[in-house]
């Protein structure tokens, strides 16, 4: 029945605009183009070995899809999108759990829910390891968007704090990595914590 009423629904992908039909998420072109790549070089670590899982760049549908996943409350998005993050990420790292960077509780009460969150049990369900909320927010933030790359290492400077359930290695997810402030500042708390065998997975960058 929910697929006959999204036939008979026009809804447009939130990629291409064309007609989702019975799609859930994204349509068939749009999910076809989704090829995740895990790549060597960030922030996030210093040696030169795959690291971080991105499925494109920030541009164009992949751009779309994030922001409407984000903004828009395409909810749908995060199990398509999570599932193709899951596609690419490589036997070899062994991941044990899953988590994502959290959300503080006063901005998760304006949002209703956190798009990272979504995606990161999407991915989790499809490799079949367990969701863990790894992280919690200590403080809110200003939102990294207003700031300058200096900046928002500051800003998130002592923001996050270990949660339960940690297992290693560990998938961080979240949506979109500029700069990488904020996976950094997620890392530093995990490792204060203990895990060190941290990986790291996100649509744009």
């Amino acid at each position: 029945m929910n697929s006959l009423w999204r036939a008979l629904l026009p809804r447009p992908c939130p990629g291409c605009g064309e007609s989702l039909g019975r799609e859930i998420g994204l349509c068939q072109a749009c999910r076809a183009e989704l090829r995740p790549r895990p790549e060597r070089h960030s922030m996030l670590s210093n040696a030169a070995v795959p690291h971080l899982l991105v499925l494109g760049q920030h541009k164009g549908k992949l751009r779309r899809a994030a922001r409407e996943l984000k903004y828009g409350g395409h909810r749908d998005l995060a199990l398509v999108l999570g599932q193709a993050l899951a596609s690419g990420v490589p036997a070899e790292w062994g991941i044990q759990a899953v988590s994502a960077v959290p959300m503080h509780p006063a901005r998760l009460r304006q949002r209703t829910f956190n798009h990272a969150e979504l995606l990161a049990r999407s991915v989790a369900d499809t490799l079949k390891v367990p969701y863990v909320e790894g992280l919690r927010r200590t403080r809110d933030t200003v939102q990294q968007a207003r700031l300058s790359g200096t900046a928002r290492l500051g800003n998130l400077s002592g923001a996050f704090a270990v949660g339960s359930g940690l297992r290693q290695p560990l998938l961080l997810v979240d949506d979109v990595m500029t700069t990488g402030a904020t996976l950094k500042a997620c890392r530093d708390a995990l490792q204060a914590g203990g895990v060190e065998a941290i990986y790291y997975a996100v649509l744009t960058r």
